[in-house]
């Protein structure tokens, strides 16, 4: 109704304003057909909100044990819940005339790390080659020099067309199981799981605090979805007293030890002056160990932390 009411008030043609969708819950992945017959003709396709996803499957199963998801970097696109999620994704768009873009890409490049850049472009390279192999028409990276690597790897799919819309993916038949298939996604819990998770809490809400909701940490771009997934994971993890690799269990008292060998971590990548005049290290702290430590969940991390804005 927004759109039709705006395009009326302008004089334009109705279906002139489009809207792309980013199916980024778990619930929303039971109705893509019926978000694509809502807008109709205001349809630009649906993306594929992978970060949030990720965090809606812990934060909608946070109480199921056989839920427990391993170390953030294994839950991968290729695992079975994530897969189902995309193909069913595609087919829908498809089946419906509508385009499907592919998930972020979230490297930031290293000026100064060639190796790095190295390494994480062949996993974006990979990553976009699997998104246009599976059908998808277009993507979403999260820095401009990601750009060539994208285009490259859609181009040998699509050739001159501008997208896929009509391959149809008839092969694809996903169930309502496949969807909820959380339970088999393959990898482990381990301490430099943990340790990113307590570190990518802490900087993320540092920054946040300071006006920045996205932000470059350890070469990738966080943003509010990814610190979710890592302050939801640590907090499942307590709760169902998960196991690391090395038999320990994932208490309350050991993210503490973590959290502040991992403060000084920071302190020495960023310096003392801006650490403590601008980093707001113990408020941070604060925060990340309300909404990862807690008997209840917070529904976001950013609902306390508004509260203590200056």
């Amino acid at each position: 109704d927004a759109f039709c009411i705006a395009q009326d008030a302008l004089g334009i043609d109705r279906g002139t304003i489009k809207a792309t969708v980013l199916i980024e819950t778990l619930p929303a992945a039971f109705e893509m057909d019926e978000i694509l017959h809502e807008l109709r003709d205001h349809s630009a396709g649906l993306n594929a909100g992978r970060w949030d996803y990720i965090f809606s499957a812990i934060k909608r199963f946070r109480e199921r044990e056989d839920f427990v998801l391993p170390d953030r970097s294994d839950v991968t696109m290729t695992v079975p819940f994530m897969r189902a999620y995309t193909e069913l994704l595609v087919k829908t768009c498809h089946r419906r005339g509508a385009h499907a873009m592919g998930g972020m890409a979230a490297f930031i490049p290293s000026r100064s790390n060639p190796e790095i850049n190295d390494t994480a472009i062949a996993g974006v390279r990979d990553d976009k080659s699997r998104e246009a192999g599976a059908g998808f028409d277009g993507t979403w990276v999260a820095h401009p020099d990601l750009v060539a690597v994208a285009t490259e790897e859609f181009g040998d799919v699509l050739g001159d067309r501008e997208n896929q819309v009509d391959r149809q993916r008839d092969d694809v038949s996903v169930t309502a199981g496949e969807l909820l298939d959380i339970p088999s996604t393959p990898g482990a819990i381990t301490e430099d799981g943990l340790r990113n998770d307590v570190n990518v809490g802490i900087q993320y809400i540092s920054s946040w605090l300071r006006g920045n909701g996205a932000a470059a940490i350890h070469n990738m771009m966080e943003d509010a979805a990814t610190s979710e997934i890592a302050r939801s994971q640590v907090w499942q993890w307590i709760r169902h007293g998960a196991q690391l690799e090395d038999g320990r269990t994932v208490t309350r008292e050991l993210v503490g030890e973590l959290a502040t060998s991992e403060l000084e971590k920071i302190r020495a990548e960023v310096g003392d002056e801006f650490f403590y005049s601008e980093g707001r290290p113990d408020l941070s702290r604060e925060l990340f160990e309300g909404v990862a430590l807690g008997d209840e969940f917070v529904e976001f991390l950013t609902l306390p932390a508004y509260e203590r804005l200056d």
